[in-house]
């Protein structure tokens, strides 16, 4: 047997509470604990991202990699590179107690001279990933393409002018939409990365789009030529790596789906920091696709305030996330869906054991806002207030608006006649935020 990857993490992280100083340990994520009469694990799902923990070296834009990666050292053969890789990854997700994770193609097995070479790579390495899942118990929370890395995408996949690209990145997504299958995966993720433009000079916005939505119909026509029971996910972005993506926030995709006949048929993996990206809050987004009815699953990270790009940041703020799962489980909670750590380390934390640390900052945080979601759904802390906000639309005269009994013409008489001059109502914003956060510094 191999020498272990992670040598200082003997067991798996226990959960020690709010009293320990250990910091190795979970002081809020208390897996079989009982939230509203279901585990915590089964609320959250917690996911690990394959790319970034262990497919990064902490390379960026301006200089080399910096973290201790041994499974990723230069001039070893790729396929036995992805193996050691493998290795270190359910070796972690086993000692982390993370029950998914979560992969693109290209992060467990290399692209090879052809097609058919990546192909059959990707099959071997599923072959060795359903052994580890096996032993370990860990499962796939889902899987999805790299369409975005190599430079025949520089235009885009689904959205590229060149069909040949679009073939490629079709066949490149049944390999990986059968693998998921045959993994167990509970989604998977429709992600381009590039379907969008960079100039409208030389760019047609209407046929890319019947493109990405061909492209999607096909996806959903296979899932159910194979029999995958997951469900299909888009994961919105608003720019970056291009200066405009078409699946910018929920909105936009929710009017994609619209437009191309996909309601029903597709989801969305809602990202904290594509959110902000957006400019938007996460709850927003949250909410959006609860409406709408098409939340399927979560990444969870965070931006920085004073950084203008996806910095993929392991989440912290409780208060955030509190509100982003007070949407979710006001909506029924996620089902095939949970929180994925799509997150990175700091350059600078280059020790194998911050992966440990990252994450059970990341799943603490989670765990603690699941407590203080559940808490104000419980007391009904934010929804007495929007019932007795909207109460007058129970009243005859909007339920008379909204079941289409009044025109316009009416309304003008009503108010006439009663020379109607209605005042505002304090919104109360700043007591419910300090509500939030009492909730936020109280429950346990």
């Amino acid at each position: 047997m191999s020498a272990p990857f992670f040598p200082d993490v003997g067991e798996p992280i226990a959960f020690e509470g709010l009293e320990s100083d250990n910091p190795l340990a979970f002081r809020w994520y208390d897996r079989d604990r009982l939230v509203g009469g279901r585990r915590m694990r089964d609320h959250l799902r917690c996911s690990v991202a394959y790319w970034h923990s262990f497919n990064w070296t902490g390379f960026d834009v301006f200089g080399a990699g910096t973290l201790d990666r041994p499974w990723l050292r230069p001039g070893v053969d790729p396929m036995e590179q992805a193996r050691g890789k493998m290795a270190a990854a359910f070796e972690f997700l086993e000692k982390l107690g993370a029950p998914f994770f979560c992969f693109h193609d290209r992060d467990i097995a290399p692209e090879g001279a052809t097609f058919q070479e990546s192909s059959a790579f990707l099959h071997q390495m599923a072959d060795e990933a359903a052994g580890y899942m096996e032993r370990t118990g860990v499962g796939l929370l889902w899987g999805t393409a790299n369409l975005f890395f190599h430079p025949r995408y520089a235009a885009g996949a689904a959205t590229n002018p060149d069909p040949d690209v679009f073939a490629y990145a079709a066949a490149q997504v049944r390999d990986c939409l059968e693998i998921t299958r045959r993994l167990g995966g509970a989604n998977y993720v429709v992600w381009g990365g590039r379907e969008g433009y960079e100039t409208l000079l030389n760019t047609d916005p209407r046929r890319e789009l019947d493109q990405l939505g061909r492209f999607l119909h096909l996806v959903v026509e296979h899932k159910h030529r194979i029999g995958f029971d997951g469900a299909i996910l888009i994961e919105p972005k608003p720019f970056e790596p291009t200066k405009h993506q078409y699946d910018f926030d929920v909105a936009a995709v929710h009017a994609f789906l619209q437009r191309y006949d996909l309601v029903g048929e597709v989801k969305l993996n809602i990202e904290v920091n594509h959110a902000t990206l957006a400019g938007h809050d996460f709850h927003h987004e949250v909410a959006a696709a609860v409406s709408a009815g098409i939340l399927g699953s979560v990444d969870a990270n965070a931006g920085d305030d004073r950084l203008g790009w996806d910095v993929d940041r392991f989440p912290l703020s409780v208060e955030q996330m509190s509100l982003g799962l007070h949407e979710i489980l006001g909506g029924g909670g996620l089902t095939t869906g949970g929180f994925n750590f799509d997150a990175k380390l700091r350059r600078q934390s280059v020790h194998r054991n911050d992966l440990f640390h990252a994450h059970i900052g990341g799943m603490d945080t989670v765990a603690h806002a699941l407590l203080v979601a559940a808490k104000m759904l419980e007391d009904g802390a934010l929804e007495q207030v929007r019932r007795e906000r909207y109460s007058g639309w129970a009243g005859e005269l909007g339920q008379a608006i909204l079941s289409g009994d009044r025109s316009l013409e009416d309304l003008h008489g009503y108010v006439s006649s009663r020379n109607a001059s209605p005042q505002p109502v304090s919104g109360g914003q700043e007591a419910l935020e300090n509500l939030v956060a009492r909730y936020v510094d109280q429950v346990r």
